[in-house]
């Protein structure tokens, strides 16, 4: 849960100050806890709500709507190469391309690979329709490629 928190925010004191808040609301709305889902999976949505939250809060400055930045829905197989050649990329190289991913690409991008979310479950995290998962997801990974040189 740590992890996630910091993967978003990118600072341990923050992330740390966002775990604490997580688990006292996750505590506080125990009674709202339905069994829908498992608890570990609920928690998990708290901390990522959270932690959005409290980055955009900080960030809402530089951060504009994902609604605006989104205009038409692409085709997934457009930018997918199976050709390309990635046997010489660094797990390091790949998590600092993330990290200087903009805010969007690089939530998506945690969220589909890192968390193992699918795109529907993405789509209620982040409250946006699956056009605009779709697309921000291709426009992330053109954009990972790009500063990955591949």
């Amino acid at each position: 849960m740590y992890n996630i928190a910091l993967r978003i925010v990118k600072d341990s004191h923050w992330a740390e100050d966002i775990m604490q808040e997580a688990f006292l609301k996750a505590f506080t709305k125990l009674d709202s806890f339905k069994g829908e889902v498992t608890f570990g999976a609920w928690l998990k949505r708290i901390v990522i709500n959270h932690s959005l939250d409290s980055y955009k809060k900080i960030n809402k400055e530089a951060v504009p709507p994902i609604e605006q930045v989104l205009y038409k829905v692409e085709d997934d197989t457009e930018t997918y190469n199976e050709d390309l050649d990635f046997s010489s990329i660094k797990l390091g190289q790949v998590k600092t391309a993330i990290n200087d991913l903009k805010e969007s690409y690089r939530v998506i991008l945690t969220l589909l690979y890192i968390e193992g979310y699918d795109q529907e479950e993405i789509c209620e995290i982040l409250n946006i329709n699956a056009g605009n998962c779709r697309t921000t997801i291709s426009r992330a990974r053109e954009s990972l490629l790009k500063k990955l040189n591949v």
